[in-house]
């Protein structure tokens, strides 16, 4: 592939982590419904600030008060998705324009262009739906699985030089679980933070209010609603998903340490040794940082934080899973 498209693949996936910076954010300042129209905002393609876009706004929507803040945090968020979509066409479209292009990363191009469509539907029902834990959970999903594919995307055409890799066919299936627990861990935490359960939890390592877990309330769904925003569900169902998300944050991380363990064992080459240690790396650092945010009381910068080292975890084993599954075999 050509140095245009590598570059512009390089971009979007940098926009794909701003995206879900942004959108973690909106989150989080309690901004998901800050317009409660899509894609506009209160029937504008900005947020509404003259005299007159007042008034129209209050006709359209009675009752509705424009928080000025929330509302621009949200079309922020709306407005670099938006031309994340376009890069994503743009990408596709040139994919299928190269004939050099092998068809792994045509049908890459493909998926990610109708998993963006789909995110777009999803964004359209977080807003429409009045934040329906499921929904967000689902948007939250699309974003790290989109910014998962545009990074592999690009380790794929950019065709770095091959790195001998051996002895490893038996350490695949164990990579792949170790990407499927992380997968859950990233689950739990958009549930968790769907349903507003973070301040439920107080107190280190085990909830202060512990004996009020219930394995059985993990699988209460929130009840219908004319508004999920803080959340539905009771106040001991909230702890139970929180204290969950904890216990498997500790399955996580021993299932990471040993996969970078066994790896490092098997692999003598350097450059191979510095990437399958750094997951090891990041979820020392994420369950440090879980911690803090408990310790603090959640301030909303180290929960932002707290999101964005999800992501980079998440890319980290992806790129050690390009590794072991496609750069061995090239």
């Amino acid at each position: 592939m050509t140095q245009g498209f590598r570059r512009l693949v390089f971009m979007s996936a940098l926009l794909a982590a701003l995206v879900v910076t942004l959108g973690a954010y909106t989150r989080l300042s309690n901004a998901g419904l800050g317009c409660p129209d899509w894609p506009g905002c209160y029937g504008f393609l900005t947020v509404p600030n003259e005299s007159h876009e007042l008034m129209s706004a209050q006709q359209k929507f009675p009752g509705a008060e424009v928080h000025q803040k929330k509302a621009w945090i949200e079309m922020i968020h709306r407005y670099f998705a938006g031309s994340l979509g376009l890069i994503v066409a743009a990408i596709f479209f040139m994919a299928l324009r190269y004939s050099s292009a092998n068809k792994n990363i045509k049908g890459l191009s493909g998926l990610l262009v109708v998993l963006i469509i789909f995110q777009a539907m999803l964004g359209m029902w977080t807003v429409t739906m009045n934040l329906q834990p499921l929904v967000v959970m689902g948007h939250l999903l699309g974003g790290f699985t989109i910014l998962s594919l545009l990074t592999l995307l690009w380790l794929k055409a950019r065709q770095p030089a091959a790195v001998p890799i051996a002895h490893v066919a038996g350490l695949r299936f164990l990579t792949l679980a170790v990407l499927l627990i992380l997968i859950l861990q990233i689950a739990l935490g958009g549930w968790l933070a769907a349903n507003y359960a973070a301040p439920h939890c107080r107190g280190l390592p085990l909830c202060e209010n512990g004996e009020l877990f219930s394995l059985s309330s993990l699988f209460q769904l929130p009840h219908s609603s004319a508004s999920y925003e803080f959340g539905v569900l009771p106040f001991e169902t909230r702890l139970s998903i929180h204290l969950v998300h904890r216990i498997w944050a500790m399955v996580t991380l021993c299932a990471i340490l040993l996969l970078s363990w066994r790896l490092y064992r098997a692999i003598p080459d350097k450059r191979v040794r510095a990437v399958i240690m750094l997951p090891a790396i990041l979820v020392l650092c994420q369950v440090l940082l879980g911690g803090a945010i408990v310790h603090w009381q959640f301030p909303l910068l180290l929960t932002l934080f707290h999101n964005v080292m999800a992501a980079l975890l998440l890319l980290s084993m992806v790129r050690v899973c390009y590794l072991l599954f496609y750069q061995s075999k090239e």
